[in-house]
Protein backbone atom coordinates (compact mmCIF):
# COMPACT_ATOMS: atom_id res chain seq x y z
CA UNK A 1 0.00 0.00 0.00
CA UNK A 2 1.36 2.99 -1.01
CA UNK A 3 1.12 5.75 1.80
CA UNK A 4 -0.08 9.39 0.46
CA UNK A 5 3.00 11.34 0.08
CA UNK A 6 0.78 14.81 1.85
CA UNK A 7 0.56 12.95 4.90
CA UNK A 8 2.57 12.72 8.18
CA UNK A 9 2.87 9.76 10.23
CA UNK A 10 3.38 8.76 13.92
CA UNK A 11 4.78 5.10 15.08
CA UNK A 12 2.00 4.48 16.46
CA UNK A 13 0.28 4.39 12.99
CA UNK A 14 -2.03 7.30 12.90
CA UNK A 15 -1.31 10.09 9.98
CA UNK A 16 -2.63 13.41 9.67
CA UNK A 17 -2.87 15.69 6.73
CA UNK A 18 -3.06 19.57 7.51
CA UNK A 19 -5.81 22.42 5.61
CA UNK A 20 -5.33 25.35 6.85
CA UNK A 21 -4.55 24.81 10.13
CA UNK A 22 -6.84 22.07 10.72
CA UNK A 23 -5.16 18.87 10.80
CA UNK A 24 -7.59 15.54 10.47
CA UNK A 25 -6.05 12.63 11.91
CA UNK A 26 -7.20 8.69 10.71
CA UNK A 27 -5.29 5.19 11.37
CA UNK A 28 -2.68 4.31 8.41
CA UNK A 29 -3.61 0.80 6.30
CA UNK A 30 -1.01 -0.94 8.43
CA UNK A 31 -2.80 0.05 11.60
CA UNK A 32 -6.09 -1.23 10.03
CA UNK A 33 -5.08 -4.72 8.79
CA UNK A 34 -3.07 -5.43 11.90
CA UNK A 35 -6.24 -4.74 13.96
CA UNK A 36 -8.57 -6.60 11.53
CA UNK A 37 -12.28 -5.70 11.15
CA UNK A 38 -13.36 -2.55 13.44
CA UNK A 39 -16.19 -2.28 15.40
CA UNK A 40 -16.03 0.50 17.61
CA UNK A 41 -14.24 3.99 17.44
CA UNK A 42 -14.05 5.69 20.87
CA UNK A 43 -13.26 8.96 20.59
CA UNK A 44 -13.57 13.12 22.44
CA UNK A 45 -16.37 15.34 21.98
CA UNK A 46 -15.58 18.62 19.81
CA UNK A 47 -14.22 21.41 21.90
CA UNK A 48 -11.42 19.08 24.18
CA UNK A 49 -8.05 19.04 23.89
CA UNK A 50 -5.72 16.51 22.60
CA UNK A 51 -1.93 16.41 23.14
CA UNK A 52 0.83 15.54 20.78
CA UNK A 53 1.83 11.72 21.61
CA UNK A 54 -0.82 11.34 24.10
CA UNK A 55 -3.93 9.11 23.40
CA UNK A 56 -7.15 10.79 22.38
CA UNK A 57 -9.81 7.72 22.21
CA UNK A 58 -9.61 4.09 21.42
CA UNK A 59 -10.37 1.88 18.47
CA UNK A 60 -11.92 -1.68 18.90
CA UNK A 61 -11.61 -4.48 16.58
CA UNK A 62 -12.54 -7.98 16.48
CA UNK A 63 -9.56 -8.86 18.12
CA UNK A 64 -8.37 -6.21 20.19
CA UNK A 65 -8.71 -2.35 21.35
CA UNK A 66 -6.25 -0.30 20.70
CA UNK A 67 -5.34 3.16 21.93
CA UNK A 68 -5.40 6.15 19.43
CA UNK A 69 -2.44 8.59 19.96
CA UNK A 70 -2.79 12.40 18.36
CA UNK A 71 0.24 13.34 16.31
CA UNK A 72 -0.44 17.28 16.94
CA UNK A 73 -1.86 19.09 20.08
CA UNK A 74 -5.11 21.19 19.49
CA UNK A 75 -8.56 21.81 20.22
CA UNK A 76 -10.92 18.82 18.50
CA UNK A 77 -13.38 21.36 16.30
CA UNK A 78 -14.73 17.71 14.60
CA UNK A 79 -15.62 14.35 14.82
CA UNK A 80 -16.76 11.63 12.08
CA UNK A 81 -19.91 10.92 13.53
CA UNK A 82 -20.55 8.07 10.45
CA UNK A 83 -17.85 6.19 12.49
CA UNK A 84 -20.40 5.50 15.37
CA UNK A 85 -22.64 3.53 13.29
CA UNK A 86 -19.79 2.38 10.39
CA UNK A 87 -16.94 2.41 12.16
CA UNK A 88 -15.56 -0.27 9.66
CA UNK A 89 -15.37 2.46 7.00
CA UNK A 90 -11.90 2.75 8.61
CA UNK A 91 -11.27 -1.05 7.42
CA UNK A 92 -12.53 0.18 3.59
CA UNK A 93 -10.31 3.13 2.94
CA UNK A 94 -8.56 3.78 6.15
CA UNK A 95 -6.04 6.87 4.51
CA UNK A 96 -9.64 8.40 3.03
CA UNK A 97 -11.33 8.26 6.45
CA UNK A 98 -10.77 10.82 9.07
CA UNK A 99 -11.28 9.74 12.77
CA UNK A 100 -11.18 13.33 14.41
CA UNK A 101 -10.22 17.04 13.33
CA UNK A 102 -8.06 19.17 15.42
CA UNK A 103 -6.91 22.78 15.07
CA UNK A 104 -3.35 22.59 15.72
CA UNK A 105 -1.89 25.06 18.61
CA UNK A 106 1.68 24.23 17.97
CA UNK A 107 1.92 24.06 13.44
CA UNK A 108 6.20 22.84 14.83
CA UNK A 109 4.97 20.04 15.59
CA UNK A 110 3.93 18.74 12.07
CA UNK A 111 7.42 18.95 11.25
CA UNK A 112 8.22 16.07 13.82
CA UNK A 113 6.35 13.40 12.38
CA UNK A 114 7.00 10.96 9.75
CA UNK A 115 6.75 11.31 5.64
CA UNK A 116 5.46 8.91 3.56
CA UNK A 117 8.87 7.76 3.04
CA UNK A 118 10.15 7.29 6.66
CA UNK A 119 6.85 5.66 7.53
CA UNK A 120 7.34 2.95 5.07
CA UNK A 121 10.90 1.74 6.52
CA UNK A 122 9.60 2.48 10.03
CA UNK A 123 6.76 -0.42 9.01
CA UNK A 124 9.37 -2.25 7.30
CA UNK A 125 11.83 -2.19 9.76
CA UNK A 126 9.07 -3.40 12.51
CA UNK A 127 7.71 -6.34 10.62
CA UNK A 128 10.95 -7.30 9.36
CA UNK A 129 9.82 -7.52 5.26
Amino acid sequence: MAYPANYRYTKEHEWIVVDGGVGSIGITDYAQNSLGDIVYVDVPKVGDIVTGNQTFGSVESVKAVSDLYSPVSGEVVEVNETLKTEPDKINGAPHDTWIIKVKLSDPAEWDKLLDAAAYETFVSEETGS
